[in-house]
């Protein structure tokens, strides 16, 4: 254990903290580090995300049914109850609550799944059929939603902005997709609370579309993301059944290993730009992914029946008690939402992991 500590959690603290510093002292200006986002984002991620995914196999997710259904519901499960608790609890709106899901209602379980779990479990079937599945249902199914759910949420919010504008008289034209929702009653470049749209920068030069029904703006807007299209369509080639030649997966490692150190230095540039949090919302935020989320996944895995293989509900719940997944934070950091939430977040979770790791290793086997 103490080796997973020093090689894993060791290594994100003090790249988070190299971030947190060159953010300090204005190593990279907003441009840069929003340049550096969308490298993560919309290049690094996404082919991570598909290299992982593609590994799979058809044959390993049926291999342990009561395992694959438990770990696409429950994943899914938790992270719609961390979004609507968001919104209950703390008031925030719909796309602030969409990223505190990504990042409290999501394990990082392609960066630390197999560092955690192999050293203690062992590099074994039952361990890539556990990471695989998570990470499928993690990469491919709540990051689309998510995207979806910030999407929805800002095509309201710039709805509600017209109205409020076309009431007071104020000359005004509907926001085109792309352009940052402000106020027009505030000045754009004092307004903090402005939200940069997800669309932003990354349809600049393309041709608009206006498409009134926001939930189909919104699924549309989120699948023309790489971050939301590479996985889904890698999860589409497993259950197909095509194999990619392990030849291919080197030309999209190479900039896949990009990704995790970027990340990291990424959420330390995000949570240098504001102020550190560590009031109630940071302290449920970690309480729920590092406590109460591993605890829901041993409690129903006991009532399927998953007791009479402890190892494999042990590696379960460990896998789903990881820190926040960084593709949290870096969606949160380049769109410029819950950034000082998310960013105390995932700090607090990582060095808190470190205890929380031991309690799971511990208890799992008790029953």
């Amino acid at each position: 254990m103490g080796k997973i500590i020093i090689t894993d959690i060791v290594p994100i603290i003090v790249i988070m903290a190299l971030g947190y510093v060159c953010g300090k002292f204005h190593y990279f200006d907003n441009d840069q580090r929003q340049g550096l986002n969308k490298v993560v984002l919309n290049i690094a991620l996404p082919a991570a995300l598909f290299i992982s995914i593609v590994k799979a196999t058809r044959g390993m997710l049926a291999a342990d049914l009561t395992l694959t259904i438990l770990g696409f519901v429950g994943i899914i499960v938790m992270f719609m109850l961390s979004y609507f608790l968001c919104k209950l609890m703390f008031k925030h709106n719909t796309q602030e609550a969409a990223v505190c899901a990504l990042i409290a209602g999501s394990p990082t379980i392609g960066f630390l799944g197999f560092a955690v779990l192999d050293p203690i479990y062992g590099n074994t079937v039952s361990t890539n059929l556990v990471i695989a599945i998570i990470s499928i249902v993690v990469n491919a199914v709540t990051i689309p939603i998510g995207m979806y759910l910030i999407n929805l949420g800002q095509a309201r919010d710039n709805e509600k902005l017209a109205m409020a504008a076309a009431n007071k008289q104020l000359p005004t034209a509907a926001p085109a997709k792309g352009d940052v929702a402000v106020d027009p009653t505030k000045d754009p470049k004092t307004d903090k609370d402005a939200e940069i749209s997800v669309a932003a920068s990354d349809k600049k030069g393309k041709a608009k579309r206006h498409i009134k029904n926001k939930n189909v703006a919104a699924l549309v807007n989120a699948l023309e993301q790489p971050v939301c299209w590479a996985p889904i369509l890698a999860i589409i080639i497993v259950l197909i059944g095509i194999r990619i030649p392990d030849q291919v997966a080197p030309t999209f490692d190479l900039i896949a290993k990009a990704n995790s150190g970027v990340a990291v230095l990424a959420a330390g540039l995000a949570l240098s730009t504001v102020k550190f949090s560590f009031g109630w919302e940071t302290i449920w935020n970690t309480i729920y992914r590092l406590l109460i989320t591993p605890a829901a996944f041993l409690g129903v895995g006991l009532l399927c029946g998953m007791g009479h293989d402890i190892n494999k509900l042990a590696m379960l719940v460990l896998s789903v008690a990881l820190p926040p997944a960084f593709s949290g934070i870096i969606i949160s950091s380049r769109y410029n939402i819950y950034v000082k939430e998310g960013a105390s977040t995932t700090a607090v979770s990582t060095v808190a992991f470190a205890v929380t790791c031991l309690l799971w290793i511990w208890l799992v086997p008790k029953f």
